[in-house]
């Protein structure tokens, strides 16, 4: 390395990156004494184990003299004959990165077919997320379902809105004009334990609720073509899933006329996992999860909103007057700092790579700058290119840590002028008892030790 070049530091992952099962079962246990604080508490309790050997191993000191073993000693993949082609008929990941999951957050539901794992940003590259790794969402648990038997049906609430009702094997789907397209998906209540105070430590559960994919389908409107829909009359689709929660949600037709929305199978070059809805689900880019229904089953085309359960009591918006904001979908422009972020451990002054992610649900990302001093200086981070609509955009930014505390933050910019607000500025509008649609500027601590923490700003 150049000697004008400043040293590069070293960083202990998160703590979900190399919690052992042992740990995980503490923190469950622990996490059934209370909710928003039971990471808090039982976090403490198992890292406190976990830590000490990880910062060791990862330390990996280089003996003063005599050079180092690592690369004086051939080890023995150097020397030997390794394992045959198609050892594994499905590629998996080596077994050094055994912990890099998705997780459930303890606490946070009663059963796990109705519940969240949250996918881990902070171990995650670029902006793909690994199918195996993508966060989920349940309502009745997941299924896989038989594609052979799986039928999408067509119809209108009104027979006057469309010439023909259909119903679709997935065979006929698969045979219609395909399109891939790259797009993320965000739960609404994405870092919604957050909007009271910090809840959370790591920035795995604060936004993993977050994946992105590219997502293979045919364009919907397709398939209404099809059916003769009078797009005069018929500006709303109901989706709705075949899993028992039968979740229904609303579309305006007007953003399946734009073509973006997508009857999906496939996902990252193969079909789609089952817990991500296989063997049909719908894309609905740049609008909350919740609207991409998992295992599609039906399309109604109607002349207004349904107002089902999953729109008129739950997935709306409590407002400082006590009013509901109901139907308001679009994930709004948002960003995270993935490295450093909670839980992590920068071991060294010198030069490190703040990095993350960025999304807006209105289209592209244009700009995102970093603070180091809590949003009083901000500086331009590069956007690493592919910079699509409606899509994870990563960033970077070099940055040398002189060892004292610093305030990390990530503001983004989209493509209609929309600036990422601060928690200040998203209370003042919306309050302090929400759930949905936090996507205030994240604030991580990096303190004197190194150690990193979640923290908000008044």
């Amino acid at each position: 390395m150049s000697d004008n070049f400043p040293a590069s530091g070293r960083v202990i992952k998160a703590p979900e990156t190399f919690l052992s099962k042992e740990g995980i079962r503490t923190v469950f246990a622990e996490g059934k004494r209370g909710r928003r604080d039971f990471i808090r508490s039982a976090f403490a309790a198992a890292v406190a184990g976990a830590a000490a050997p990880a910062a060791m191993a990862q330390s990996n000191p280089v003996p003063a003299e005599g050079g180092d073993p690592k690369i004086l000693e051939l080890p023995a993949h150097s020397t030997g004959l390794g394992q045959g082609v198609a050892t594994d008929g499905y590629g998996k990941p080596s077994k050094y990165e055994a912990n890099v999951q998705r997780r459930q957050s303890p606490g946070l539901t009663q059963t796990t077919q109705s519940s969240v794992s949250f996918a881990p940003l902070q171990s995650l590259f670029g902006i793909v997320t690994p199918s195996g790794l993508h966060f989920e969402r349940h309502h009745q648990g997941w299924w896989d379902i038989d594609p052979s038997k799986h039928r999408l049906m067509v119809n209108g609430s009104d027979p006057k809105l469309l010439k023909t009702p259909m119903v679709f094997t997935m065979d006929e789907l698969m045979r219609l004009p395909m399109v891939s397209r790259f797009h993320f998906i965000e739960c609404g209540a994405n870092t919604g334990m957050e909007w009271g105070n910090v809840a959370v430590p790591t920035v795995q559960y604060s936004h993993g609720m977050i994946s992105c994919s590219e997502f293979t389908g045919v364009p919907l409107r397709v398939v209404l073509d099809l059916c003769g829909v009078d797009y005069r009359r018929a500006r709303y689709v109901l989706g709705e899933g075949a899993d028992g929660s039968s979740m229904t949600r609303t579309i305006p037709m007007e953003m399946v006329e734009s073509g973006e929305v997508l009857l999906a199978y496939g996902q990252n070059g193969e079909m789609l996992r089952p817990e991500n809805g296989y063997p049909l689900r719908l894309v609905v880019p740049g609008v909350q999860g919740v609207s991409w229904v998992k295992y599609l089953r039906r399309i109604e085309v109607g002349d207004k909103p349904w107002a089902t359960k999953d729109e008129a009591v739950h997935y709306i918006d409590l407002m400082p007057d006590g009013k509901h904001r109901q139907y308001s979908s679009i994930q709004e422009c948002k960003s995270v700092v993935t490295t450093p972020s909670g839980g992590q451990v920068l071991l060294d002054k010198g030069f490190y790579n703040i990095s993350g992610l960025a999304w807006s649900g209105r289209g592209k990302v244009t700009k995102v700058d970093i603070s180091v001093d809590g949003g009083r200086n901000w500086r331009p981070a590069r956007l690493e290119t592919p910079v699509l609509s409606k899509c994870l955009t990563r960033f970077n930014l070099d940055w040398v840590w002189d060892g004292k505390p610093a305030l990390v933050q990530s503001r983004a910019t989209d493509e209609t002028g929309y600036v990422q607000p601060t928690f200040r500025q998203l209370r003042a509008v919306r309050g302090t008892r929400s759930i949905y649609h936090n996507n205030a500027i994240q604030t991580w601590l990096v303190q004197d030790s190194g150690e990193v923490k979640n923290v908000q700003l008044s």
